[in-house]
């Protein structure tokens, strides 16, 4: 069921799955390592089943994207070979997919986000995509973009590996722009809709000292969304983007939407985050009960229909994952009943992901247990709880 917006307009309320294909570039023993979560879970070579699976479960949305630079192994030259799989494979199990297109790294052929030429790559492929397949109408064009240039333009961990207030402004500009001009683009070819996916920071004072910080982090956190959207950048954060090129904000400005989005709010036990002392022992509803308040504060100041684009037990152990699952849900119903336009929830991801636990800085191979289904692709018991939510009317 869709509300508004056309044919192409999102569910009133969608339960989706993710399937995880991270591959940003890190440094191991100063060696560049391209940290491949599709072939560490093998679902190059399980494509098709880990599909039916997500369709098993009586869900009929999937995040989905094939890696950009295995698209576009040379400049200006296409290998659809991923995509054409992926996307058959929806068809055939009833899935539709959130087309990702971008998600934490790029092409062999650019050093990485601070060199601005990956846009216009980026929106040649863009083109491309949409030439080729017609049916697709939701899309993330960029997933996680503040998420991408905070770890490779502020904490120096990946792509780039760049560290500082100016960089990091840089390459936040250049991956809002490449966003943007994607989303016209997808939007002026078939009404496509921007289903979002961001990091959902919750930051929590310890003490009132700390409330100031609370504040300013918030405002920083948050400058993603000004520039989607087309907000004066609160002002605790209102000179952070003077490095940033006149012309360049001047064009983001020109491109934000405001219609036909679902923001993501990606949020995780991790989400949470105590400023001004160490984290209490928080349970899972208290972690939930600051995010749902986080959620208010968030929507009083965009008034965006949201979705949660991304959730898991991340950093907490499986025996939690139905508690997280059934609190985050009570939380999400609790601000519907309240009419904030809360559009869906989606668990991220499919199966285990690997070395999350080091933010992909170390890759090992360590198992990061957070699926639906364990790395050997067995369904879990969150598996039928999930099946059991999304049989459901919310």
């Amino acid at each position: 069921m869709s509300t508004g917006g056309g044919e192409n307009a999102f569910p009133v309320f969608a339960w989706a799955v993710g399937e995880e294909g991270s591959d940003p570039l890190v440094l191991v023993d100063g060696v560049p390592f391209r940290h491949d979560q599709f072939a560490q879970s093998g679902h190059y070579s399980h494509t098709d089943d880990d599909l039916r699976s997500i369709a098993a479960l009586g869900v009929e949305i999937v995040r989905y994207g094939a890696p950009w630079r295995l698209t576009e192994p040379e400049p200006g030259h296409y290998d659809w070979t991923l995509w054409d799989r992926a996307l058959a494979g929806c068809a055939e199990h009833g899935l539709e997919p959130i087309v990702d297109l971008l998600h934490f790294g790029l092409p062999d052929s650019f050093a990485g986000f601070a060199d601005q030429r990956w846009v216009d790559s980026f929106c040649r492929y863009v083109d491309a995509f949409l030439n080729r397949y017609r049916e697709p109408r939701w899309f993330t064009p960029v997933n996680e973009p503040g998420i991408t240039a905070l770890m490779s333009g502020c904490l120096g961990m990946w792509n780039d590996r760049l560290a500082s207030g100016p960089d990091h402004a840089r390459i936040l500009a250049n991956i809002v722009l490449a966003n943007l001009e994607a989303l016209a683009r997808i939007r002026s070819d078939r009404g496509g809709w921007w289903i979002g996916a961001e990091a959902f920071s919750v930051p929590v004072a310890i003490g009132p000292q700390a409330e100031a910080d609370v504040q300013a982090l918030r405002a920083w956190t948050w400058l993603v969304w000004d520039l989607h959207f087309g907000r004066d950048p609160l002002l605790e954060s209102a000179r952070y983007l003077d490095p940033v090129d006149d012309a360049l904000l001047d064009r983001i400005g020109s491109l934000a939407v405001t219609d036909r989005v679902v923001a993501g709010l990606d949020f995780y036990p991790t989400s949470v985050n105590p400023i001004g002392g160490p984290a209490p022992e928080w349970s899972v509803d208290e972690r939930v009960a600051f995010a749902v308040d986080e959620f208010r504060r968030w929507h009083e100041r965009y008034v965006m229909p949201f979705w949660v684009a991304e959730t898991s037990n991340l950093s907490l152990g499986v025996n939690d994952q139905i508690p997280w699952l059934l609190s985050l849900t009570d939380g999400l119903r609790r601000l519907r009943d309240e009419g904030l336009p809360v559009r869906g929830l989606c668990w991220y991801s499919r199966g285990d992901q690997f070395d999350w636990q080091t933010n992909l800085v170390d890759p090992k191979g360590a198992v990061t247990e957070v699926g639906l289904f364990d790395a050997h692709r067995v369904a879990r018991p969150v598996a039928a709880t999930f099946a059991q939510l999304a049989s459901k009317d919310f």
